[in-house]
């Protein structure tokens, strides 16, 4: 079966986006309440569909089926919930003490952006589409939603979802091929959420520029990791080896790189070995399949196997890994060392379980290399050392950190997350996610 094209679906886009249109102060002028009963038959039409959205989420994508179930699932349930616990407080104005006389009252006020449009990606199809949902509820907009066309299996039990919680003048969704969503950026939307690649990021954004749309842009990059002498190098090969394993290394915060030593490189190497063979392989050496997800499609697989294979031809050694099925787009998780920045490997976002080795003498070398480049969307930092952490925050730029670690920075929901030009603009999460879709408006009433 097809995918719906635009112009299949032109007369229905242009109906629901006046429908929206029409409702939007309603739903602006809408009470904590409201917005939270919205929340809940969110939440449960999730959780009532669960088994569903694991199914779609397996055939689209052959993910592990426990991945799955929290990305797609309990995280979703989790953060609407978040969101219903805690609306009433974001939703207060904050008081600001007056300047010009102190007996007048002055505040900003939380209101809502508008009508939005969330284009979700297909790394986490349901989950990276229904988190910014949730927010722009909470915020009191309305909303339509376009998930990729990679995953129709997902955004076809994300439409049941949605018109089991909404009435489509609050929240639509829309399936079908690119067009869909060409078309649907040719509308004047008050804010547009995307999640994809700097490449479609651009694309994104000049459509905006045409109605002074704002944007939230949560894009990529290549995500370094410095590991420094006093690091715990077991501690980082095993992280690594589970990172680059999280759903096939398809993540925008996955490592990409990795600086190191050279009197360290073959620890890391070796511990790398043992964590992806104990995580993935049985007693008789094989991959199993079941525990890491396949490579999106055969567009992707082949783009990472000519990165790979340009690698080697310019003097990679293939440390750990390098097997690649095309049959099924299995990647076998791979470290590569002896890499140059002229591979292209180090040139574009992997995004696969494929990590490359470089080394350096001093920390200013790894830091001089991240600063000419551009900024990504997260760095890790392994090191005991406070001082050399702190020289790599204060002289380099990225979305977000972690120390000593893998994706927490991501995982608080206490912090915003977001990128930082290339790898993306303004940031979500939490009552950060309610503050993306909202407009701070200066308040001031003479007493």
């Amino acid at each position: 079966m097809t995918a719906p094209t635009a112009a299949d679906l032109s007369a229905d886009i242009a109906r629901v986006f006046a429908l929206q249109q029409a409702h939007m102060w309603e739903a602006k002028a809408s009470g904590a309440g409201v917005r939270k009963d919205k929340l809940a038959r969110l939440k449960a039409a999730v959780e009532a569909h669960a088994d569903d959205i694991v199914s779609a989420v397996l055939q689209d994508t052959r993910k592990p089926v426990g991945e799955i179930r929290v990305t797609e699932v309990l995280n979703v349930t989790a953060n609407i919930q978040r969101n219903i616990d805690n609306l009433d407080e974001w939703m207060k104005p904050t008081e600001v003490q007056t300047s010009l006389n102190p007996a007048d009252r002055a505040q900003i006020s939380y209101e809502a952006r508008g009508v939005c449009l969330i284009l979700g990606p297909w790394n986490f199809p349901l989950g990276l589409a229904l988190g910014p949902v949730a927010a722009a509820v909470a915020a009191g907009n309305t909303c339509i939603v376009k998930l990729t066309d990679l995953c129709p299996a997902t955004a076809k039990i994300a439409s049941v979802i949605i018109k089991e919680a909404f009435d489509e003048k609050d929240v639509a969704l829309f399936e079908g091929d690119v067009s869909v969503a060409t078309a649907l950026l040719d509308l004047p939307f008050h804010h547009i959420f995307f999640t994809g690649s700097p490449r479609v990021g651009k694309i994104v954004m000049a459509a905006a520029a045409k109605h002074l749309t704002t944007v939230t842009l949560e894009l990529g990059g290549k995500s370094p990791v410095i590991v420094d002498d006093s690091a715990d190098i077991a501690q980082v090969a095993a992280q690594l080896a589970a990172a680059k394993q999280f759903n096939g290394g398809q993540a925008c915060i996955s490592p990409d790189y990795v600086f190191v030593k050279e009197d360290k490189k073959p620890a890391l190497v070796e511990g790398f070995k043992a964590s992806v063979e104990k995580n993935l392989y049985d007693e008789n050496g094989a991959l199993k399949k079941d525990s890491i997800a396949q490579v999106v499609n055969t567009a992707n697989f082949d783009r990472v196997k000519a990165m790979f294979d340009d690698a080697v031809a310019k003097g990679a050694t293939v440390a750990v890994g390098g097997t690649f099925e095309a049959d099924d787009l299995t990647i076998h998780p791979t470290m590569l060392t002896d890499v140059t920045p002229q591979m292209t490997i180090l040139q574009d976002e992997i995004f696969a379980p494929v990590i490359p080795v470089m080394t350096y003498d001093t920390l200013d070398q790894a830091i001089g290399y991240i600063e000419a480049r551009d900024k990504p969307l997260a760095l890790y930092v392994y090191s005991k050392d406070e001082a050399n952490v702190e020289k790599v925050l204060a002289r380099t730029s990225s979305g977000g950190v972690t120390v000593n670690g893998v994706f927490s920075h991501y995982l608080e929901n206490n912090l915003p997350f977001g990128g930082v030009n290339t790898s993306g603009m303004g940031s979500y999460h939490g009552y950060f996610g309610f503050k993306c879709f909202s407009h701070e408006r200066a308040v001031y009433r003479h007493m």
